[in-house]
């Protein structure tokens, strides 16, 4: 890779252990969030600069991008809502908040960062994040399947604009256990349950999700493009029982 790569989310969960995985070969990288302890920490360990911004605002896209730097080989937009509640519950406000911060969020930090993933020279490419609800339909899951949904069809799209120049595809997740998702990975015998529904029987790690990040954002993936995987256990796909 030439440039730098820049994660959104990068002070924990996937996007803390993708700079990780990043680091340990060799990349440089600037990372974004919110909590700047934890950020400043992350960083620390991987040898990144870092910005601490909020995606819900909207004048923060252009800091990180001057912060980041005219040379980026990577963006990765790893920041994500788990606002589960059935549909009577949901407000106006629940479907807004989800949106923004996930689909709108990864919009502007493509428009800000695009002229440096350009700069690249053809080996640019972009990293978003989804979920297995999109796809499966499950309850409760209205307002971020919405959002999710989204970014799926915005990468889509941004996957044939940008092309040639920038590869741009999803990682779809299932449940993995992050600092995000602790409502429902901290119960143990939630989190076998809901374990015992995927094939693979376990729950998803955030280093299962990083490791396809940073191959995705290699040159080793470098004709894909367009795509939205699945890093969910076989949840999507499998059926092995009943």
């Amino acid at each position: 890779m030439t440039g730098r790569v820049l994660i959104y989310g990068g002070s924990g969960g996937i996007g803390a252990e993708t700079a990780r995985v990043l680091h340990a070969k060799g990349s440089a990288l600037h990372l974004v969030g919110r909590d700047e302890a934890r950020l400043s920490a992350i960083a620390a360990e991987t040898a990144a600069s870092f910005t601490v911004a909020d995606v819900e605002d909207p004048l923060s896209f252009a800091r990180v991008a001057e912060a980041a730097g005219s040379s980026l080989s990577g963006l990765v937009y790893a920041v994500g809502t788990i606002n589960l509640k059935p549909l009577s519950r949901l407000t106006p406000d629940d479907f807004e908040r989800d949106f923004r911060i996930n689909a709108v969020g990864a919009v502007l930090a493509v428009q800000a960062c695009l002229p440096a993933l350009k700069a690249a020279d053809g080996t640019a490419a972009i990293v978003l994040f989804s979920t297995i609800a999109v796809a499966q339909g499950f309850a409760a899951h209205a307002s971020v399947s919405m959002a999710k949904g989204a970014v799926e069809g915005l990468a889509t799209a941004l996957a044939a604009e940008l092309a040639p120049k920038v590869r741009v595809n999803v990682i779809a997740p299932s449940l993995t256990r992050t600092p995000l998702a602790a409502a429902l990975t901290g119960n143990e015998a939630m989190a076998t349950a809901i374990a015992q529904l995927h094939p693979l029987q376990r729950l998803g790690e955030a280093r299962d999700s990083a490791a396809l990040a940073a191959f995705l954002l290699s040159n080793d993936a470098s004709w894909i493009t367009g795509q939205i995987i699945g890093v969910d256990g076989g949840r999507s796909r499998l059926r092995v029982k009943g």
